[in-house]
This record gives structure tokens, C-alpha cells and sequence, in this order.
């Protein structure tokens, strides 16, 4: 295909759902059919690009030297590209029932599709200029999303999300400017782009502005002590959330880490370095602290958000590995968290949708009356502890197995942290699951009167999710050869 598709790709849900608020439909149902329209339009395109990927590279518009906004699709963009892909449509469709009450639809639905166009943006960009335009356009596109509902809690939720935002934004400006002074350009090549015979004695310097860029971009992957907005950002609409912690924001954010540490610092520059220690510690104190916080919380979302906080940090974790296997468990993670963590927001928004209940001790007895919802949520959680069969469980192996390759400390540290998180993940979700089904012998089950499971337009993508749980669960070899065969070029 011509290297202008990936401009079209980005352009057309963007001004598709620019056109939202302004198109006279007769009817809800009009605007919906053209909202899935244009999404399922833009996915068809988007999978004939990654099938067909064109070799050369699109220029939008160059400001000079070094510095253009231009598109590329390689093997790591391909990645969250197929992520951002097959998942929209499904998303999209759970909102439509989901938001029937919320109310500011035309809104909603606007800034939801141009999401879509901004974060392949992300995935498509060739170099770090693009990336970081991005990168902030999708902080700006995504506050009205959080504060939807116009309350109190989702305006300061919007706002902290929003000053996080900036703050790492900052961070990673400030890695761009130093990888542009001491590097050949901004483009992303394998292996990085630093000049040694730049570098001269500023080697500290550069590691400084490498941690200062990790850290700027983890801010949206919610690492530790930037985790705070992830969890708050929770009283946004559940298709909201589920687009926050499962596809866009927080895979962009470790998308970035990986970018930026492969792609422009290299890893070999960083092997070895207080700088890869650094980032190493906090992805792993990240991985228990998520965990610990989400055994502690009540309230369904929150304790599923601070689960994602952990399970970014899992992807990090295999970043800051800095090599080919700590990579493609990065990606594998990035992949399988992605399917697993979408099914079980948006099991927890069913739940909400159905019967208005957002605490965990509220959903006992629901199991019964909700066996869908709650049979998807059971593979989710057990996916997600890393049980043998399901997609989670490969994951976590590709992680353990680039910690024990990488023959470090802090990587056997890492392992045990794995472990801990495996365990508390057990607990925090496990307890849903046993309150669900089994409330106890004097449970009263007539105040569960009326409730069900949801219609199909929220129960077919919680089959889809699960099917695809299941089958990469037990046949995830195709796609584990094919990411470390995209992680093995940075070296």
C-alpha cells in the first residue's frame, strides 16, 4: 500500500468523529451506525497496512533539519498498531449500550473516535518528534473523557490526570532535546541513535536525560511515584477506563519506554549503567505496589486500576531488561494484559451498568445472576495470576525467562517480585470471584431480584476477549516467535 494510507488512517477517525457533533442524524441508532462505521472503516484500512506494510516513509510536513512529523510502520508500531486495531471496534460497541444513560453522547463518541486517530499516530510515527506530538495531543484529547460525567470527582480526576500529563511530558522533552544534541536525528532506528564521538565525557549527562525521558513517558504507564492519576481517572465512563488502562493511554506510555529506550538511546548504551538500575528498582517496587494497593481497595474499578499499575510495570520491567528477550516479553505482556485487562473493566462496568453497585462486597451472589459476565471475569482473573492455559501465564514465563538470561541482581529480584505479585493477584481477584458465586449459605438472594446479564452489544466482546484468553492461552507459539523476531533487531 502507499505510505499516504498511514496519514489517512490517522486523519480519517479524526475528523469522522470531529463531524459527530456537527452531522444532523433523525435518530440514536444513525449516529451509532455511523460512529461503528467509521471505526470498523478505519480498522479495515489500518489491518491492510499491517499486512501490506509500505517500506518507505511518509513526511506530513518537516519544520527543519532533523525536526518533521513523519510516519513509519515497523515491526514494534506494528504491535500496538494490531492492539489499537482489533480492539476499538469491540470497545466501541460496549459503549453503545454503556453510554445509553450517561448522557453528552454526541461528545462522548467524538472524542472517543478521535482517540482512535491520535493513538495510531503514536503507533505509526518514525521518528521521536512525532511520537511526542502525539503523544500530548492524546493527554489533551482524553481529560474531556475522564470528566465526562461533569461531577466533582471526575473534574479533579481530569485534573490530576492533566497535571501528571504535562509533568512527564516535560521529562521527556528534556530526553528529546539531549538525544537530538548528541544523536543523529530523531529518527527511530534499532540499536539508537546516540554519536559516541558526541558524547565525549557527558556519558552521565545523557544518562540523567534517559532516566528523566523513561520517567516522563512512564507517567502514563503510571509507574511509581507518577501511579496516582490511573486510579483516580477510574470514575470516568468504564469504556473510558477500559480505554485508559487497557489500549490507548497506558500502552502508549510503555510503548514510548520502549521507543526511546531501543530506538534513540540504545541499549547498549545503557546496559550495565546506574540509569538501567535506576529505572530497573522502580519498575519492581511498581509491580508489589500496585498489587499491595489493589488487595487493600474496595471499590471494583480502583481495585482493578491499581492491578494495572502492577501489570504496566510487568511491560517496564521487560524494558529495562535492555535486551531482544527482556523486549519480547515487553510486547507479549503488552499484547496478552491488553485483552485480559479490557474483559475485566469491562466485566466490573456490566456489573455497574446492571445493577449500580461499585463495591466488591455489593457483588455477592451476582455470579448467578450474571453467569456471563462473571464466567469472562473467572478466565480474566485467572489469566492475569499467570494460571497455565491462558494467555497471562505466557507472558510472565517470557519475562522470567529474559530476568534469569540477564544474569543481574536487581533481574532475580524482578522474578521474586513476580512471584509476590502473582500471589496478591490471586487475592484481589479471587475474592470477587468467590463472593460472586459463593456468598455463603445465608445469603439472600431476593435482593438480586431483576438482575442479568447485559445485551449482546456488551456480551460479545467479553466472548471475543475471552475466546482470545483461551486461545493464546494454548496456542500462543505463532505469535511469541513472530514478537521476538521483532525484538531481536535492536541487538
Amino acid at each position: 500500500m502507499n505510505a499516504g494510507w498511514m496519514a489517512f488512517a490517522i486523519l480519517f477517525p479524526i475528523l469522522g468523529g470531529v463531524l459527530i457533533p456537527l452531522l444532523p442524524f433523525g435518530n440514536r441508532k444513525q449516529m451509532l451506525i455511523y460512529v461503528e462505521s467509521v471505526v470498523l472503516l478505519n480498522t479495515l484500512v489500518t489491518v491492510n497496512l499491517l499486512l501490506h506494510r509500505p517500506q518507505e516513509v511518509f513526511t506530513a510536513f518537516r519544520f527543519t533539519g532533523y525536526l518533521s512529523v513523519s510516519f513509519h510502520i515497523d515491526g514494534l508500531g506494528s504491535v500496538f498498531s494490531w492492539i489499537v486495531a482489533l480492539l476499538w471496534p469491540l470497545a466501541t460497541l460496549y459503549s453503545f449500550e454503556y453510554m445509553k444513560h450517561e448522557g453528552h453522547e454526541k461528545y462522548f463518541f467524538m472524542f472517543y473516535t478521535v482517540t482512535y486517530g491520535i493513538t495510531l499516530g503514536i503507533c505509526f510515527s518514525a521518528n521521536l518528534l512525532s511520537m511526542y506530538f502525539f503523544y500530548e495531543m492524546l493527554s489533551l484529547v482524553t481529560v474531556p473523557l475522564v470528566m465526562h460525567t461533569l461531577s466533582r470527582d471526575a473534574i479533579l480526576a481530569s485534573r490530576t490526570y492533566l497535571y501528571y500529563s504535562i509533568g512527564g511530558a516535560a521529562f521527556a522533552f528534556i530526553g528529546m532535546v539531549f538525544v537530538l544534541k548528541y544523536g543523529s536525528g530523531l529518527d527511530f532506528v534499532p540499536g539508537g541513535v546516540l554519536d559516541e564521538n558526541l558524547i565525549g565525557s557527558n556519558k552521565n549527562v545523557l544518562l540523567l536525560a534517559f532516566v528523566l525521558a523513561f520517567c516522563g513517558f512512564s507517567v502514563k504507564a503510571a509507574m511509581f511515584p507518577f501511579s496516582k492519576w490511573l486510579p483516580k481517572a477510574g470514575v470516568a465512563p468504564t469504556p473510558v477506563t477500559a480505554l485508559l488502562h487497557a489500549v490507548a493511554v497506558v500502552k502508549a506510555g510503555a510503548f514510548a519506554t520502549m521507543r526511546v529506550t531501543y530506538y534513540s538511546f540504545g541499549a547498549d548504551f545503557l546496559r550495565g549503567t546506574w540509569a538501567q538500575k535506576v529505572v530497573l528498582a522502580l519498575t519492581i517496587f511498581t509491580i508489589v505496589y500496585g498489587c499491595s494497593r489493589a488487595v487493600k481497595e474496595t471499590h471494583g474499578k480502583r481495585r482493578l486500576a491499581w492491578s494495572t499499575v502492577s501489570n504496566l510495570s510487568y511491560i517496564l520491567f521487560g524494558v529495562a531488561l535492555m535486551s531482544p528477550l527482556g523486549l519480547a516479553g515487553a510486547l507479549c505482556h503488552m499484547v496478552f494484559h491488553a485483552v485480559m485487562k479490557i474483559s475485566a473493566f469491562f466485566c466490573a462496568g456490566a456489573v455497574m451498568y446492571k445493577t449500580g453497585r461499585d463495591y466488591v462486597h455489593e457483588w455477592d451472589g451476582l455470579g448467578r445472576k450474571m453467569p456471563k459476565v462473571f464466567t469472562a471475569f473467572t478466565v480474566s482473573a485467572f489469566a492475569l495470576m499467570g494460571v497455565p492455559g491462558l494467555c497471562g501465564f505466557i507472558s510472565k514465563w517470557q519475562l522470567v525467562r529474559a530476568a534469569i538470561d540477564s544474569e543481574s541482581v536487581l533481574g532475580y529480584v524482578g522474578i521474586g517480585a513476580l512471584l509476590i505479585s502473582a500471589l496478591l493477584t490471586a487475592i484481589y481477584m479471587l475474592t470477587v470471584v468467590i463472593r460472586a458465586f459463593y456468598p455463603g449459605k445465608s445469603f439472600d438472594y431476593s435482593t438480586l431480584e431483576g438482575i442479568e446479564d447485559p445485551n449482546w452489544m456488551m456480551c460479545l466482546p467479553l466472548f471475543c476477549f475471552t475466546a482470545a484468553i483461551v486461545i493464546f492461552g494454548i496456542h500462543s507459539a505463532p505469535l511469541v516467535e513472530a514478537l521476538t523476531s521483532i525484538a531481536s533487531v535492536v541487538g
